[in-house]
């Protein structure tokens, strides 16, 4: 099921905003009868008009990128910077990242115009295992990591445990490498934490999201997931 304005705006007749008038305008009908209000839930057995035209609903597609630093998550722009759809040129869905990854951090990202599989991934009620590595300012060690694995309160945000592993250490540099483990998705989780343990971020990568890896990929390459890794996905995906 999946929120009526969604599926219009997925199916390419307008954006979310402009669908939402559409609605309460009273030119939406889903199985025949007018729909006005927002909210409403419809399947694929649904049939939605818009101004007395069915439209086709997608058949959903689900891929694997490896996002560059200096590209934004999302299908525009209003400062007119590239954005993770411009890579995907040749897809014809309506597609859109699952979650997001900051500016300035690379890796692994989903996306998607299944609207039931993105909230699945994403819903505070499950939990997906994400993998980062972070290049980050001091020397990291069991003493200054340990908080995370307890769970800890940053700038007024409460952030679940943490699994972390120390992957090396710079002392000339005074840097470290470390590895950190979380499932939730919290606006710049892994930068916070680590900054609330005085180990502030220089770099960032996503590299693994449940079971999935970045394995045969460059920066700006993706790949179709397969039905197998999409069931998996959904697999890893418990409620609490």
């Amino acid at each position: 099921m999946e929120r009526l304005q969604k599926v219009i705006a997925h199916a390419g007749i307008a954006s979310r905003r402009k669908a939402e008038e559409l609605i309460t305008a009273g030119r939406v009908k889903v199985n025949g009868e007018v729909v006005t209000t927002l909210g409403v839930q419809v399947s694929a057995k649904d049939q939605v008009e818009v101004d007395e035209v069915p439209i086709y609903q997608e058949e959903p597609v689900y891929y694997l990128f490896y996002k560059p630093r200096g590209v934004i998550s999302a299908v525009s722009d209003d400062k007119g910077r590239k954005v993770v759809t411009d890579y995907f040129s040749d897809v014809t869905q309506r597609i859109y990242p699952v979650g997001r990854l900051d500016y300035d951090t690379s890796g692994l990202l989903i996306l998607t115009n299944d609207g039931a599989f993105a909230q699945r991934l994403t819903h505070p009620k499950h939990e997906v295992n994400k993998v980062y590595v972070a290049k980050v300012k001091g020397i990291a060690d069991q003493k200054k990591l340990y908080p995370l694995t307890k769970g800890l309160r940053y700038q007024k945000v409460q952030y679940a445990p943490a699994r972390y592993e120390i992957i090396s250490t710079d002392v000339k540099k005074q840097t470290s490498v470390v590895q950190l483990t979380i499932h939730e998705g919290k606006n710049h989780q892994v930068k916070n934490m680590l900054e609330a343990v005085m180990l502030p971020v220089q770099k960032l990568k996503r590299e693994k999201y449940g079971d999935l890896t970045l394995d045969g990929l460059k920066p700006g390459e993706f790949r179709e997931l397969t039905k197998k890794e999409v069931k998996q996905l959904l697999g890893q995906s418990k409620a609490k």
